[in-house]
């Protein structure tokens, strides 16, 4: 029996249509159209991820503008001149206020300067003056100096509060004795030069005019040679400091003190003789004497130095030991707590010693010599 063409078209619209499904379904979609009756444009597609070193870096937030929030380095450094200024503003009030002192009190601080000069001048002899605000500067000059010499702790003060926050507490430990002796050996300084190189040089020069010279210095000239003279004495007498921090910085040590002696001494004769306005002998010795002394006291200086650098060495090194071997401290430790159990337990120890003992302690103290700083073979 044959399939007529009408039961073949039934039998084939099914396949049709499911092809016609599966075509739309692989098949682009039309494109849609706006209300003009356009075509829309498809969305950008996204580029592609970028693949190893060519990936790019993470956003990150801009630096603030330097006009907006400021610079973090300028800040600092601002702050430190504003802090600079506002000190040196005090420093000056405060030598305003010793001038002013001072200047109420400038003839007895007159008299007291010329006094070493007066004492050797002939009976009667003053000092002159060749234009007419001679005086009246040379009154204001001492005044001034006087004034700063006055002001000087605070301004010292003014100073240390000003570079103290940038030291670290083993520099500010050792900064306010350092400065103290600064001090002092400069006041000490000027005060050997007033009372005794002033008289014996000031009268070398009254006897040294002949009876065809009178001797009538200004007072501007006698001021600047007695202010000179008493600063470079206060500076010479800064000699153990220097030393301390010359030693301090590593560039001296004491061997080399030690080495170099004679010729300390050499040299302090040179300087006397250069700065003593007598060439005596007697004057020469009075002023290089000094120097040595401060020379022989700086050496004993370096020496401290030297052995307090060497122990803060040796600790830092069983410190550093300690941390690398923590057992072998522990065991040092024990060792330790067994040669002496009264310390390990917190007692005192009894201090009874055998005769023997004590016969060998008292032998060696007297015959051991204190450590100075020629007796140390490792100086240096």
């Amino acid at each position: 029996m044959t399939d007529t063409p009408e039961k073949d078209a039934i039998d084939n619209t099914p396949a049709t249509t499911g092809d016609a499904a599966s075509t739309a379904e692989t098949s682009p979609a039309a494109p849609e159209t706006d209300a003009s009756g356009g075509n829309t444009p498809p969305p950008p597609a996204d580029p592609p991820a970028p693949v190893g070193d060519a990936a790019a870096p993470p956003a990150t937030t801009p630096p603030p503008s330097p006009g907006k929030h400021g610079d973090m380095k300028e800040a600092p450094l601002l702050e430190h001149l504003v802090e600079l200024r506002t000190r040196l503003v005090r420093c000056l009030i405060a030598v305003g206020v010793g001038f002013a002192a001072c200047y109420a009190f400038a003839e007895k601080l007159l008299e007291i300067l010329l006094h070493p000069l007066m004492q050797v001048m002939p009976g009667g002899s003053k000092l002159i003056a060749t234009s007419l605000p001679e005086t009246f500067f040379t009154v204001m000059k001492l005044a001034l100096v006087a004034g700063a010499f006055v002001a000087s702790p605070y301004i010292f003060y003014q100073l240390w509060k000003f570079v103290a926050p940038g030291l670290y507490k083993e520099e500010r430990k050792i900064i306010i004795p350092v400065a103290v002796a600064t001090a002092v050996f400069f006041v000490g300084g000027a005060l050997f030069g007033y009372f005794v190189v002033f008289p014996f040089g000031f009268k070398f020069f009254v006897d040294y005019a002949s009876d065809y010279i009178t001797v009538m210095p200004t007072i501007s000239a006698y001021f600047s040679l007695a202010v000179t003279l008493l600063f470079a004495f206060g500076i010479i007498f800064e000699l153990p400091v220097f030393i301390f921090f010359l030693t301090s910085l590593g560039l001296v040590t004491t061997k080399t003190l030690r080495k170099f002696r004679r010729w300390a001494i050499l040299l302090s004769f040179v300087v006397a003789a250069i700065l003593t306005p007598t060439p005596d002998a007697v004057n020469q010795l009075l002023m290089a004497g000094p120097m040595v002394v401060l020379y022989e006291l700086g050496i004993w200086v370096s020496w401290f130095v030297d052995k307090s650098r060497k122990e803060e060495k040796a600790r830092k090194q069983a410190e550093a030991e300690a941390a690398k071997n923590p057992d072998a401290a522990k065991t040092d430790q024990a060792d330790a707590a067994e040669a002496n159990p009264q310390a390990a337990e917190g007692k005192e120890p009894t201090g009874e010693k055998t005769s023997t003992e004590g016969d060998a302690d008292r032998t060696a103290a007297a015959t051991e010599k204190p450590a100075g700083p020629d007796d140390d073979p490792q100086a240096g």
